[in-house]
């Protein structure tokens, strides 16, 4: 098989699944109108889980904080405990920021939907002046939207450099167990305690974001 036709066959395999995964989409929310649960009713429950996931993903990450600095301040410390305990903790981060990207996600599914529908329809409306309201509201709507998305990516993006000081320190215990590494990192502890601090205020402002998104939303 020539590298162009190999090329070719690549390209429409890609095209073909993302038509399917297009479909599957649509086809869920089609269901759900059926009976009875909107596109703007799943929008305000993925952004109360979306929401939810970044408390969570907060206290994971105190969590984590405490048993580090616990580890550092400890002289006489069992170290493979130590180095087990933090491994565990940036793992369970890790998952934790997963969890916080897949619910931001899945409410970009779920919006990109509901605004594309409502755009849609303004063209159904004869009466102008509700067409104009209609499409008034809409764009507030995406402008308060758009804000709290932004404030959600802020969020996620402040955890992967949080995530990589945690991988380094805990690769660093894990190769070197010994009095030296633990003394070494005293000096990160500081530094993380300060990331972590700033990644909690980001946190906290995409969190308040989604409270009034939703609050908006409901009324």
């Amino acid at each position: 098989m020539s590298h162009t036709t190999q090329t070719v066959r690549t390209f429409f395999i890609l095209l073909l699944l993302g038509l399917l995964v297009g479909a599957c989409s649509g086809t869920y929310y089609s269901a759900m109108e059926k009976v009875g649960v909107h596109k703007r009713d799943i929008l305000i429950d993925r952004v109360e889980g979306a929401r939810d996931s970044q408390t969570e993903a907060q206290q994971q990450f105190k969590s984590a904080l405490e048993q580090f600095g616990s580890v550092v301040a400890l002289k006489n410390t069992d170290l493979k405990n130590a180095y087990d305990t933090l491994e565990k903790e940036y793992t369970d981060c890790e998952k934790a920021a997963a969890e916080v990207s897949d619910r931001i996600n899945k409410v970009e599914n779920v919006s990109e939907a509901l605004f594309n529908e409502w755009e849609d329809e303004l063209e159904l409306y004869e009466n102008k002046d509700l067409r104009r309201a209609s499409k008034k509201q809409m764009q507030e709507t995406r402008s308060r939207y758009s804000k709290m998305l932004a404030s959600m990516h802020t969020a996620e993006r402040s955890m992967e450099p949080v995530l990589k000081t945690f991988r380094d320190n805990v690769l660093f215990l894990k190769h070197n167990l010994n009095a030296q590494a633990i003394g070494s990192l005293q000096s990160e502890f500081s530094s993380l305690e300060k990331d972590i601090d700033i990644l909690i205020e980001k946190m906290n402002s995409a969190i308040e974001q989604s409270n009034t998104f939703i609050a908006q939303m409901k009324v």
